[in-house]
C-alpha cells in the first residue's frame, strides 16, 4: 500500500490517500510504454505532405524533338521526372500514420508509467482546486505555496471555466481531466498536481474500470 499526504491550498497536510500495490506496476511495460509513445505521436502526424507525379503535371504528350539527327539526347516528353518542373518520382501524398495498439497494452503503459512517477515522488495531492477568483495570479500562487516549479501537468476531476481561466496563461503549466490524461503527458511534465477526485478517477483506470484515452 503506497499512501500519499493530501495537503491543502496552503500546502497543510489535511489528510492521505491509498494507492493498492496491486494497481502499480514496477517489473513490466516498458516495451508497452514504448508502443504508446510511438502510436500516440504518429496518431499526431499530419500526413499531409503531397507531391505530384508525372501524371499530374501540366504538359502534353507531344514528343519535344524527334528522336535523331539533332544531337541531343533523347526525350518522349515534357512531364519526365528528369526535367525540371517534371513529375516527382516516389515523392509522397496524403496518408494516415496512426498506428492501432491493444487496449490491455495502453492500461498497463499508463500503469508502469503512474507507477514511476509514483515512486519518483512526483505526484502532488490536493485537496481541491478551490481558487479565490479565476485569475493567473490565484493559480500561480497555489504553485508557489505548493513549491512546485517548473513544468507541471495539473489532473482535475472537471473543467470549470474558472480554472481553466486561472491555468491558462501559465506557459509551464497544463490542466487536463484526470479521464483523458495519457503515457506522454505524464511523461512530458516532471511534476503532477492532482486534487483528491481526480486521483479517484485515476484509481478508475488503475482498475481498468474504464479505457485508458488513447496515447
Amino acid at each position: 500500500m503506497s499512501t500519499i499526504a493530501v495537503v491543502n491550498r496552503r500546502g497543510e497536510n489535511c489528510g492521505s490517500f491509498d494507492i493498492p500495490d496491486e494497481l502499480l506496476v514496477k517489473d513490466r511495460g516498458a516495451q508497452a510504454v514504448q508502443d504508446a509513445v510511438v502510436a500516440f505521436q504518429a496518431g499526431r502526424r499530419a500526413g499531409t505532405a503531397s507531391t505530384r507525379g508525372k501524371g499530374a503535371v501540366a504538359g502534353s504528350n507531344k514528343k519535344p524533338w524527334k528522336q535523331k539527327g539533332l544531337g541531343r539526347a533523347r526525350a518522349g516528353y515534357r512531364r519526365s521526372p528528369l526535367w525540371r518542373g517534371g513529375g516527382v518520382v516516389f515523392g509522397p501524398h496524403p496518408r494516415s500514420y496512426a498506428k492501432s495498439i491493444n487496449r490491455k497494452t495502453l492500461q498497463l503503459a499508463f500503469r508502469r508509467v503512474f507507477t514511476e512517477k509514483l515512486a519518483a515522488g512526483s505526484l502532488r495531492v490536493i485537496e481541491n482546486f478551490d481558487l479565490p477568483d479565476a485569475k493567473t495570479k490565484s493559480m500561480a500562487q497555489l504553485l508557489k505555496d505548493l513549491a512546485l516549479t517548473g513544468k507541471v501537468l495539473v489532473l482535475a476531476a472537471e473543467l470549470p471555466p474558472a480554472l481553466e481561466r486561472a491555468a491558462r496563461n501559465l506557459p509551464q503549466l497544463a490542466l487536463v481531466r484526470a479521464q483523458d490524461v495519457n503515457v506522454c503527458q505524464l511523461l512530458e511534465y516532471p511534476a503532477l498536481l492532482a486534487e483528491r477526485a481526480a486521483l479517484e478517477a485515476i484509481m478508475q483506470r488503475l482498475r481498468g474500470k474504464k479505457a485508458v484515452a488513447e496515447g
